[in-house]
């Protein structure tokens, strides 16, 4: 990437993964862009579960009753969690980490997907139950997101500068 402005144009979710593996060092890369991440008072509250097995990914991608299909093909898909009793702005303590692990993996030239597990279902059982069930996650630990990051098999255009909504931008007041 040259700037990070570009790097926001060319971001996209990316669903589609080919089966080449990760390499070792672009894995710890990631997850130190997550590690880095602000927290509020800085209490890192957060933790990441990095889930490779393909038979384990099969499963988590079954934790909602749709949009996780991208899980199972993924080379890898990191759960973010974060321990509610250490922070109380933990959703976006873990947000932020999340998309910074994003950011990171496009910056390699690798694809991602959030897939959000908080506040989902599969079925009439909560996604969040159903994800700490399968990945043995500590009851204090909230349950955020899923970041899927592989490969891409899929293009995507860089966003589309003149859809910019400035109307969105106010400035002093509303």
């Amino acid at each position: 990437m040259e700037n990070f402005h570009e790097l926001l144009l060319t971001r996209h979710s990316i669903r589609k993964y080919t089966d080449e593996p990760i390499d070792a060092d672009d894995v710890k890369t990631i997850l130190e862009a997550g590690l880095m991440a602000p927290s509020s008072k800085r209490c890192t509250a957060w933790n990441f579960i990095v889930v490779e097995d393909k038979e384990v990914l099969r499963q988590l991608s079954e934790c909602r009753d749709a949009g996780a299909t991208p899980i199972a093909g993924s080379a890898l898909t990191i759960v973010v969690t974060v321990d509610m009793t250490r922070s109380e702005a933990w959703v976006e303590d873990g947000s932020i980490a999340a998309t910074l692990m994003q950011l990171q993996a496009h910056a390699l030239g690798l694809g991602s997907c959030w897939i959000q597990l908080r506040n989902r279902f599969v079925g009439n059982e909560a996604t969040e139950d159903y994800v700490r069930e399968l990945l043995a996650i500590p009851e204090e630990m909230g349950i955020l997101c899923a970041i899927t990051i592989g490969h891409k098999n899929e293009e995507r255009k860089p966003f589309d500068e003149s859809k910019m909504m400035w109307e969105k931008v106010h400035i002093a007041q509303w």
